[in-house]
C-alpha cells in the first residue's frame, strides 16, 4: 500500500462503518414497528409507518442528493449526511422520552429525517470508498467489504433488538436506547474523522453548456422497467423479514417464553444469509451474467415463498437461535419460517443484477438514471406497508406474502424479458 493509500486508512474505515450504519439504522426501523404497534396500541399497518417514513425520504431526497454530490463533492456531502443522520436518530431517541401521540409523531419525524441521511450516504459512500481505494480492483474490493459489513450490521441490529426487548407486548422505545446510542456515537466519530481527513474529489471539469436532448434515461423501456424492479426489489427485501418477525412474535412459534428473542434471531439469520449471498455473488460476478443471476434468484425466491405460504406451519425444523434467558440453543421453528429465511440468499444479489441490466446501454444518461434509482428505493417502505395492510385485512401473516409473490414474479419477468434494450436507436454518446 502506498503512502497516499495509508493516509486514507482512517477515511476508509469510516466509510466502511457508514456502510454498516446505513443497514443498522434502516433495519432498526422494522423491529421498531413492532414496538410502536404495542406501545401505542395501533394496527400492523400503522406500526410500519416508521419504515414507510424512512424509505419515502429516498423518493424525496434521491435526485437532490445526487445534485448535492455533483455540486459540493464527497467530503461536504458526507459531512452533511452524517449530521442529518445524527439528528434523525437523536429525534427518535427524544421520542422515547415522551408519551402518547406526541411521542408517536416525533418518532415518525425522526425516521423521516434519518431516511434523508441514509439516502445521502448511499449515494456518497459507494463512489467515495472506491475512490479512496484508488479505483480498479482495489476500490471494488473495498466496496465489497463495505457491502459485507452492511449485511453484518443488518444482522446485528435485528438480533440485538430481540435481546433488548424481552417482551414485545410490553415494548417501549426507551428499551432500544442502547442501540440508538451506538448509532449516535458512530455518527459523531464519523463526522470528526471525515472532517479531519482529506478526501480525494473528482477533478474539476471545464464548465460548458449541457447539450439539450429530447432523450433521457426514461426514454429507455428497459430502464423504466428496471426502476420499477428496484422499487419492488427493495420492498421484497424488507417485507419478507418484516412480516416474518411479526408472525413469529405473535403466535407463529409454539413456545411459552422467549418468542421475541427467537423471532429476532430467526429474522437476523435472513440478513446473515444476505451477507453470505453477497460474498458468493461477488465471487461469481465475473463468471455469471447479471441476467442469469437475476433469473435464478428470482425463480428460486418465488418457489421458496410459495412453499412457505402453502406448507403446514405445524411442520417444524430445528434452527440454532437465541432463546432469551435460556441462552443459545436449538428451537423448533415452522418450516415456513425456514424457507422465508433462505430467501435472504436470493435477495442479496438482486440489487446489482437489476442495476446492471437497467443501465446497460444508457451511456451519458447513466448518472441521471442512478439518481432515479435511488429515489425508487422508497419501495422498501411502501410494499411492507401494503403487506401489513393485507395482514390486518385478512388476519393472516402468510396470506400477505402474495404481495411478495407478485413482486418476485415481476422480477423474474424483468430478468427474462423486460431487461432487453429495445431502444438502441437512441444516441447515448
Amino acid at each position: 500500500m502506498t503512502q497516499k493509500q495509508n493516509s486514507n486508512v482512517p477515511a476508509i474505515i469510516v466509510c466502511i462503518l457508514l456502510f454498516g450504519m446505513i443497514s443498522f439504522v434502516t433495519n432498526l426501523a422494522s423491529p421498531m414497528g413492532d414496538i410502536l404497534k404495542n406501545q401505542f396500541q395501533v394496527a400492523n399497518w400503522m406500526g410500519t409507518l416508521g419504515v414507510l417514513c424512512n424509505f419515502i425520504a429516498y423518493a424525496v431526497m434521491g435526485i437532490p442528493a445526487g445534485n448535492l454530490l455533483s455540486k459540493y463533492g464527497y467530503k461536504k456531502t458526507a459531512l452533511l449526511a452524517v449530521a442529518v443522520g445524527f439528528a434523525g436518530v437523536g429525534i427518535q431517541t427524544i421520542a422515547g422520552l415522551l408519551a402518547g401521540n406526541l411521542a408517536f409523531g416525533i418518532y415518525l419525524l425522526g425516521a423521516f429525517v434519518a431516511g434523508f441521511s441514509m439516502c445521502m450516504l448511499n449515494i456518497v459512500v459507494n463512489p467515495m470508498l472506491n475512490k479512496l481505494g484508488g479505483g480498479g480492483n482495489r476500490g471494488n474490493q473495498l466496496v465489497q467489504v463495505g457491502g459485507s459489513f452492511n449485511s453484518l450490521m443488518g444482522t446485528a441490529v435485528i438480533f440485538l433488538t430481540g435481546v433488548f426487548v424481552p417482551s414485545i407486548a410490553k415494548a417501549q422505545i426507551s428499551q432500544v436506547f442502547p442501540l440508538m446510542g451506538i448509532a449516535l456515537a458512530i455518527f459523531a466519530v464519523a463526522f470528526v474523522v471525515i472532517l479531519l481527513t482529506k478526501i480525494p474529489e473528482n477533478p474539476a471539469v471545464e464548465a460548458k453548456a449541457e447539450e439539450k436532448s429530447q432523450y433521457g434515461p426514461m426514454s429507455f423501456r428497459h430502464f423504466v422497467l428496471g426502476a420499477i424492479a428496484i422499487f419492488i426489489y427493495v420492498g421484497v427485501e424488507v417485507g419478507i423479514p418484516n412480516v416474518l418477525q411479526k408472525w413469529l412474535q405473535n403466535g407463529g412459534l409454539n413456545v411459552e417464553s422467549g418468542a421475541e428473542a427467537i423471532a429476532g434471531t430467526v429474522t437476523a439469520t435472513y440478513w446473515l444469509l444476505m451477507l453470505v449471498g453477497r460474498l458468493v455473488g461477488a465471487a461469481l460476478g465475473a463468471k455469471v451474467s447479471a441476467k442469469a443471476m437475476l433469473t435464478v434468484v428470482s425463480g428460486v425466491g418465488l418457489a421458496l415463498v410459495l412453499g412457505a405460504m402453502f406448507l403446514n406451519p405445524e411442520t417444524v425444523v430445528n434452527l440454532p437461535v437465541f432463546q432469551g434467558t435460556a441462552g443459545f440453543g436449538f428451537a423448533s421453528v415452522p418450516v415456513n419460517a425456514a424457507l422465508l429465511v433462505l430467501c435472504g440468499l436470493c435477495t442479496s444479489v438482486m440489487w446489482g443484477g437489476i442495476f446492471n441490466l437497467a443501465v446497460e446501454g444508457l451511456g451519458k444518461y447513466t448518472e441521471k438514471g442512478a439518481g432515479i434509482f435511488m429515489a425508487m428505493v422508497c419501495g422498501g417502505g411502501i410494499l411492507p406497508f401494503v403487506q401489513n395492510l393485507v395482514v390486518d385485512l385478512t388476519s393472516s401473516y402468510l396470506v400477505s406474502y402474495w404481495v411478495i409473490v407478485a413482486g418476485l414474479a415481476f422480477l423474474l419477468y424483468y430478468a427474462l424479458v423486460g431487461s432487453k434494450n429495445v431502444n438502441k436507436n437512441i444516441p447515448v454518446e
